[in-house]
């Protein structure tokens, strides 16, 4: 890829997600070309909407998040708890960008359909709650188990345990690790 065209996709990546944080979702791609200096063409020309850049913009955090599990030496509950609380910091991090990516379909419908924003996900954290569920005795629950975690750790729902209760980063990571390991306990005892 030309270096010009990869600046300006990150430009763009970086725009979207600064507006998105500060405006929500009411961010236009003229917006988003104007803050990243690029023309309204040349921003749909690399990305069809907002929604594709923000896409793109999540991947991103994925990749880091899955960078972070691959290079993590705990195991079991320990690298889930871990690979948790660098999710936490991560959407504390980027803020209000990481709760507009929303979509019509269910969690499991995009990852089965392959949204790449949330298959990297996916990796990031397949491991972590299969060696957790191990350590559990109970089986790997695949994507269920990922759907549950998707449930506890939605952004929106960490900004709220922080602002609305009052609770710090790693309480909050902890206390919904604790409630995804009674998730799984009880996902697995329903399926007997």
């Amino acid at each position: 890829m030309r270096s010009d065209t990869e600046r300006n996709r990150r430009r763009l990546v970086k725009a979207a997600a600064y507006l998105v944080a500060r405006r929500g979702s009411a961010v236009k791609m003229a917006d988003v070309a104007e803050r990243a200096e690029v023309s309204t063409a040349t921003a749909y020309r690399h990305y069809g909407s907002v929604d594709e850049i923000l896409s793109q913009f999540r991947f991103e955090v994925g990749e880091r998040l899955l960078d972070f599990s691959k290079a993590s030496d705990a195991r079991g509950v320990a690298l889930l708890e871990a690979v948790s609380q660098h999710w936490v910091d991560l959407v504390v991090k980027h803020g209000g960008s990481m709760v507009h990516t929303r979509s019509d379909e269910g969690y499991l419908a995009r990852l089965r359909s392959g949204a790449t924003y949330l298959t990297v996900q996916a990796d990031a954290l397949s491991t972590p709650i299969a060696e957790a569920a191990e350590e559990l005795g109970i089986p790997d629950p695949g994507d269920e188990g990922l759907f549950l975690w998707n449930i506890l750790f939605d952004p929106r729902e960490i900004f709220d345990l922080l602002s609305t209760v009052g609770l710090t980063k790693e309480q909050a990571a902890r206390r919904l690790v604790s409630a995804l390991c009674g998730a799984l306990r009880g996902w697995d005892a329903a399926r007997a």
